[in-house]
């Protein structure tokens, strides 16, 4: 599935808030390495460069798409590099002393158990910190599911979207990462979103959510497609004087290793 930097930052300021909302739970003061999961375009992996100048930051990345943006950062950082990676395949180092995981452990089917292994994994002191969309049970999510499995999509769409094992509630993460021998907080937050423009909901799904219908479908089923859930969208979602408002939860949990 190829990913496209420019649409997956279009709503930045959104995107970006959980980000800085997770690490500024992570309190470590003078990490060696510093690793993002998932880290996308990079934008974001920089400012972790920037808060530990002294800490060598790689974000991994499996979309090289994804790492051909991100490389314009790392130009600029010398502490800052990036690697193509599946993150199924990464382990923590020895020096490894903070990993984030933003947004992108939802893409990873049977992640909680990887989860448990990088924990125990880590030296004491380390921290593990993760964000994930837990808005699977929303009508932007409800309504694609139901889409792609009416009669006009069934056949070629079927088994393209995860849902109910996409994520953990809070308190599983919570679980492991105690279970692992880590002192440990998870939350959720409900973020409501103000978006503007025409179809605001379906351009901001387009840029991650609505990614694996894209990449199943030719261009003019795609179209087909979007026009009939971007209906739906607009009766769940009206738009209003102010913008069209769309709730987004997202759920967190940050660890640090005892001992």
């Amino acid at each position: 599935m190829k990913w496209d930097p420019a649409k997956y930052v279009e709503f930045g300021n959104h995107r970006d808030r959980p980000y800085f909302d997770l690490t500024a739970r992570v309190h470590a003061e003078s990490p060696r390495n510093v690793v993002d999961l998932g880290c996308g375009p990079g934008n974001l992996t920089a400012t972790l460069a920037e808060r530990w100048p002294d800490a060598r930051v790689v974000g991994v990345d499996s979309s090289a798409e994804m790492l051909l943006k991100a490389a314009e950062h790392s130009a600029r950082a010398a502490n800052l590099s990036f690697t193509l990676q599946d993150i199924t395949d990464w382990m923590p180092s020895e020096r490894t002393d903070v990993v984030v995981s933003n947004a992108a452990l939802q893409w990873v089917p049977g992640h909680p158990a990887l989860l448990a292994g990088w924990l125990e994994a880590l030296t004491p002191g380390a921290w593990f910190a993760l964000q994930v969309p837990g808005n699977f049970r929303s009508p932007s999510h409800v309504l694609m599911r139901q889409l792609a499995e009416s009669g006009r999509w069934k056949d070629t769409l079927d088994g393209v979207l995860r849902h109910d094992d996409a994520v953990a509630e809070p308190a599983e993460y919570l679980n492991i990462m105690l279970d692992a021998g880590c002192d440990a907080d998870a939350w959720e937050t409900t973020y409501q979103q103000v978006l503007h423009g025409p179809d605001p909901v379906l351009e901001w799904v387009r840029g991650a959510g609505l990614r694996p219908v894209l990449a199943a479908l030719p261009p003019e089923e795609a179209a087909e497609f979007e026009a009939e859930y971007s209906a739906r969208l607009r009766d769940a979602y009206p738009a209003t004087a102010h913008g069209t408002v769309f709730p987004f939860r997202r759920i967190f949990a940050v660890a640090r290793k005892r001992g």
